[in-house]
């Protein structure tokens, strides 16, 4: 059974003008998540800057989410590392607060072969019980990929990895994991302007950045495919389009953050080395979002 079907938002996490996790902001954030119909919470992903938060801070944020949404959906967490042994750390505490899921991106800077990623994968889901979501985006791992024989090998012989939340862009490359996988791996798109894409070959849904400025959008692009009103989903995903480049068009979480400011939901300072949207982009994401109908 998957973890989750349909829009999953790749949750931003607040700071104040200090720098410090805003929970308070963030509790809103999660409440409007789930009022615009989100189907899960993945906390301290990419989006929730995980990289420059401290141990104690990514487990507290992690504690405050699962705290907050108490099992009214499911909760994912980001606990990756390039470094097995935090991997391990990381997600034997986080399955203690009782996240539904793990979210386990490719070792990056190290890198490693597909032997490599094999033993990593393995020995992080042999440390918990909890469900694990492999994450495959490239772009930001130095090029690793995990390729689609790797996925469905541990897929096959580790009870507990189920899934891949896929960010390689490559459409044939999904397509060849779905067909050799023949259903035993669940599929997430990584990528906000191929939901509908991966959706028709067989995906789960999406863990996106675009449900943070539009949940019901996102929800319904997924929610209208399953009920086989396929034209709405592709109308929800092409009327996208404007704006997923716009939050894009720079380094994320950097517009996304903005898009948050924009609607009157400030999540705060971004911590370095992100630096704030440059003007020009800035108002190329407020057209795109007035163009949208969110602001």
């Amino acid at each position: 059974m998957a973890i989750f079907t349909g829009a999953g938002v790749a949750i931003t996490t607040p700071f104040d003008a200090k720098g410090e996790v805003d929970y308070k902001t963030f509790e809103k954030q999660i409440e409007r998540q789930i009022e615009g119909g989100t189907d899960a919470i993945i906390v301290c992903g990419t989006t929730g800057e995980s990289s420059t938060l401290d141990h104690d801070e990514h487990l507290a944020v992690i504690k405050y989410c699962c705290e907050v949404v108490d099992h009214r959906i499911p909760v994912v967490a980001g606990t990756g590392s390039n470094c097995t042994e935090t991997a391990i750390f990381l997600s034997q505490e986080a399955e203690k607060v009782g996240v539904d899921g793990l979210l386990i991106v490719t070792p990056y800077y190290n890198k490693c072969t597909q032997k490599g990623l094999k033993e990593h994968y393995t020995m992080i889901a042999e440390s918990v019980h909890t469900p694990i979501i492999m994450y495959n985006i490239p772009g930001r791992t130095g090029g690793l990929l995990i390729q689609p024989e790797t996925v469905v090998d541990l897929v096959n012989n580790v009870e507990n990895i189920v899934a891949v939340k896929d960010a390689t862009g490559n459409i044939s490359e999904v397509a060849q994991l779905a067909a050799l996988a023949d259903g035993s791996v669940d599929i997430y798109s990584g990528n906000d302007d191929q939901v509908v894409p991966i959706l028709s070959l067989g995906g789960k849904g999406v863990i996106s950045v675009l449900s943070n400025v539009a949940p019901r959008q996102t929800h319904d692009m997924c929610a209208s495919f399953f009920a086989g009103d396929i034209e709405g989903s592709r109308k929800i995903q092409l009327d996208a389009i404007p704006l997923i480049n716009a939050l894009f068009c720079e380094v994320n979480p950097i517009p996304v953050k903005k898009g948050m400011e924009l609607l009157g939901l400030d999540t705060g300072v971004l911590r370095r080395p992100l630096t704030e949207m440059e003007p020009e982009h800035a108002a190329r994401l407020e057209k795109a979002m007035k163009d949208f109908g969110i602001l």
